[in-house]
């Protein structure tokens, strides 16, 4: 298989389990102030390298729960099994599966998908952006007071703070404001033309590697300045690549 159909088979599968347990009783295995770890979210990621091992056991493989694989590889698969845990937990279906394959910096695949409406979201350098099979471009909107926009708070104090600060300044300008609790579905949904912008000051790499692709094929920018601190962690902004969204930051 080639590494698109990789992904998206991964993927598929990942979000099937998903799905199947989407109104069961879920086993929490770490719980924090604002986040949570299910036993769903190490299983769905076991799941996928197993999958991507199958396929290309000598790549490296980085997801939210873990590593695997060749560490040594220039290619690495970037994967959440779950983006948008606390929805997923509390019964909100609004999450997905993401992945991603890289060499060296340069994003090859990105693979988005949402078991609860089906719809997937693939992208492939040199290639297609498709949701669903159709191609797909961000939003002809100029006009901040036309637009909609998704900022994250992120988890930690400074991040909070300067997330709803954020919020407030845009939501005077904007035409409507969302918090939605899904890095990738943000991404996916700012290339396919629904909101305008997703921006957050502190946002892990397996959230949005693979949006960065289907948004950049979109025709949309992605804009990313890496932590000081940990490599792994940026500052997004993500948009159409038209509406003035530095006014409001």
């Amino acid at each position: 298989m080639t590494y698109l159909e990789t992904a998206i088979n991964a993927a598929q599968e990942a979000g099937q389990l998903l799905r199947d347990h989407f109104h069961q009783d879920k086993n929490v295995d770490e719980a924090q102030h604002h986040d949570l770890k299910l036993e769903l979210d190490r299983k769905a990621q076991d799941l996928i390298f197993e999958r991507i091992a199958a396929e290309f056991p000598d790549h490296a493989l980085y997801g939210e729960e873990g590593l695997g694989g060749n560490q040594e590889s220039e290619f690495q698969w970037i994967v959440d099994p779950i983006d948008g845990t606390v929805n997923f937990f509390y019964g909100i279906p609004h999450f997905c599966v993401s992945i991603a394959m890289r060499q060296g910096e340069d994003i090859l695949v990105g693979v988005i998908y949402d078991p609860m409406t089906g719809e997937l979201w693939t992208a492939e350098k040199d290639g297609e952006v498709l949701l669903n099979g159709k191609p797909l471009k961000v939003s002809s909107r100029t006009k901040l007071e036309e637009a909609i926009v998704f900022i994250g708070c992120g988890k930690d104090e400074e991040a909070l703070k300067i997330g709803l600060e954020r919020f407030r300044k845009a939501s005077l300008r904007c035409r409507k404001m969302r918090m939605m609790g899904s890095a990738a579905l943000g991404m996916a949904y700012t290339a396919s033309g629904r909101l305008d912008a997703y921006v957050e000051s502190r946002i892990s790499l397996w959230d949005i590697a693979a949006g960065k692709l289907i948004l950049e094929m979109a025709g949309g920018s992605c804009e990313l300045v890496p932590n000081a601190e940990n490599p792994d962690i940026y500052a997004i902004k993500a948009t159409n690549g038209l509406i003035p969204i530095d006014e409001v930051l």
